[in-house]
């Protein structure tokens, strides 16, 4: 989330793991049409953002490396190594390495969510000289979600000399809002990932990685999938997404409720949040950060609340209600503290599979809302706006900077 025009997709999402091809025979198979998210790809804001990052060779290249491959495991090469290279790349323009390729400022997470969507709809839409199978190709497209998302990067180091912390964001959202639009928990995985954040317990690595803004994504379980692996080994995890104008939320209950508010796709879905064994799945979860340490620390210039609101409806009763403390005994869900939309589901999922783990009481986990990343005054018109400016830039570094802070609290209060 250029003037290449380039074809791009994303994941009709198999999520196949494991390296060989799929053992099904390939057949032929008819290239599908660009999502809805990948063809705003072709408006101007995109292309701009692309062409002032040098984000808008990437594509392209990809384009042409796809093209030759001559085989399902030549094209699985291409996908693996270019995009584990653009998450590498992304990850290295905003921590300061290698030129910035342009004049759009190293923080901005945009140029990683739209060159992506380049190289998902060249794979979606890719008409190989060879047979490629919808399941091959359906695998491909897992493989430079995963791989492009940092999903396939997290790297701890043995021994216990570093604490270990993982931390989530998101692409960007409500595009057709503000196709401008950046978000800033997606540019702090940037900023974050594979640093080491001194605190008074000692130096903590930092691993993150982004997810997309798609329901259909969650419904075939991307976030356990990607995440399980390292929940049981780390000291310390927080989802992050953007939340409320001018402040920041430790969100305290999480709910098992859809929405049903239309996703990158302009796909809107309603109803209990899909997991595996729903019979034992609970109304809502909790957060175990340290979450009355982050609102009283000073992190930052943005306010931190402890939001603890829910919306429930009450054991015996139909009609929703909203209550301030926390939901009551045997309600059921219909929003935690950070809403019914994804933000609140990712935090509902990985908490419910620190629960499911038996990590509860041994490890800190929870959701933060970052602020609204708001353009600078005079700048706020999506039809005639700048795609930047220096308030918008500003108040990105400063998210980026509370989020860092608010990491070092947790782990320094929760050890």
């Amino acid at each position: 989330m250029t003037s290449l025009r380039v074809r791009i997709g994303i994941l009709g999402m198999v999520l196949l793991a494991g390296s060989a091809a799929p053992t099904s025979p390939a057949v032929a198979a008819t290239a599908s049409s660009p999502t809805v998210e990948e063809q705003r790809l072709d408006r101007a804001v995109p292309r701009e953002i692309l062409e002032r990052s040098g984000f808008d060779a990437v594509p392209l290249r990809f384009t042409r490396a796809l093209g030759t491959a001559r085989s399902y495991a030549e094209a699985r090469k291409v996908v693996v190594g270019q995009g584990s290279a653009l998450w590498k790349r992304a990850v290295d323009r905003a921590q300061g390495r290698g030129p910035a390729g342009g004049d759009l400022s190293r923080d901005d997470d945009r140029p990683l969510y739209w060159a992506r969507l380049g190289m998902t709809r060249e794979v979606r839409t890719w008409e190989p000289s060879f047979k490629l199978s919808d399941e091959q190709r359906a695998a491909l497209l897992g493989e430079l979600e995963r791989t492009s998302r940092g999903q396939t990067a997290v790297r701890y180091p043995g021994g216990d000399r570093l604490k270990r912390v993982l931390v989530t964001g998101f692409d960007p959202f409500t595009l057709d809002r503000d196709i401008r639009i950046s978000n800033p928990s997606g540019a702090s995985a940037l900023a974050l990932d594979g640093t080491v954040i001194e605190t008074a317990e000692g130096p903590a690595r930092v691993e993150t990685v982004v997810f997309p803004v798609r329901w259909q994504d969650f419904t075939d379980q991307t976030v356990e999938r990607a995440l399980r692996p390292y929940v049981k080994k780390v000291d310390l995890f927080t989802t992050v997404s953007q939340g409320r104008v001018g402040r920041f939320d430790v969100e305290r209950t999480n709910g098992a409720w859809r929405g049903g508010f239309p996703d990158n796709d302009d796909v809107g879905v309603t109803g209990m949040v899909p997991v595996a064994d729903p019979a034992s799945q609970p109304q809502w979860t909790t957060t175990t950060l340290p979450y009355k340490a982050i609102v009283d620390a000073a992190t930052g210039r943005f306010p931190v609340y402890d939001n603890t609101s829910v919306t429930e409806i009450p054991a015996g009763g139909t009609l929703p209600v909203v209550r301030a403390d926390g939901p009551t005994a045997g309600s059921t869900a219909r929003a935690g503290g950070g809403g019914n939309y994804l933000s609140n589901e990712i935090a509902y999922r990985v908490t419910l599979l620190r629960d499911r783990l038996g990590l509860h009481d041994v490890l800190p986990g929870g959701h933060v809302h970052t602020p609204v990343l708001e353009f600078g005054a005079g700048n706020t018109d999506p039809a005639t706006g700048a795609v930047t400016d220096p308030g918008f830039v500003q108040n990105r570094l400063d998210i980026i900077a509370q989020v860092r802070t608010i990491l070092v609290v947790a782990v320094e209060k929760a050890t």
